[in-house]
């Protein structure tokens, strides 16, 4: 295999046919992609990216009746992966956010390899290598974060997950996850 491109066979164009490898060698194959809802994952997924929402601010963003996504939220509340909580800047109003386990599932949702497949390969690599391939990927994300602009953050989210592992934004308190409500309907 040669490790440079050429015109006649640009970066992306190889890229993309070890992109293909990769993923038909490492996909998930353990169970069903999701065990969630088309509407329970657009609830938590824009939960997970929007921070804590009030029920009606999320069924504004996700442009459904509030009657339906309150129906969506007490069932997610009910299987322990939403909590309400009172906000902290105006008391009179609840705020709907993931629990872990809220947060736990939407991940588990999301991964489309198998981690244990990956960690098998990989086991066959130095630690030195396998160090420069998780930097070189980020390094790849990082140069799209670069001339890409997104209003959504999407991007780097994405690079944080691979430098840094899953971001933890559990760990946040209530007052700083009320800072991160956003207007308008995310792209």
């Amino acid at each position: 295999m040669t490790t440079t491109t050429s015109p006649d066979h640009p970066f992306g164009t190889r890229f993309e046919a070890l992109f293909q490898q990769a993923y038909l060698r490492f996909h998930r194959r353990d169970e069903p992609r999701s065990e969630l809802a088309g509407a329970s994952r657009a609830v938590l997924a824009h939960l997970a990216m929007a921070g804590p929402l009030t029920v009606g601010q999320a069924a504004d963003h996700l442009r459904r009746a509030q009657s339906v996504v309150s129906e969506i939220v007490t069932h997610l509340e009910r299987d322990g992966l939403l909590a309400r909580e009172r906000d902290p800047a105006d008391r009179r109003r609840t705020l709907v956010w993931l629990t872990p386990d809220g947060f736990e599932r939407l991940a588990a949702d999301r991964r489309v390899l198998s981690p244990a497949l990956v960690d098998r390969a990989a086991a066959a690599l130095p630690p030195e290598q396998r160090d420069r391939l998780l930097a070189d990927l980020a390094a790849l994300l990082a140069g799209d974060d670069a001339v890409t602009t997104t209003h959504d953050g999407a991007h780097g989210d994405a690079t944080a997950s691979v430098t840094s592992g899953t971001p933890d934004l559990t760990a946040q308190s209530p007052d700083a996850r009320a800072g991160v409500l956003t207007e308008g309907e995310p792209r």
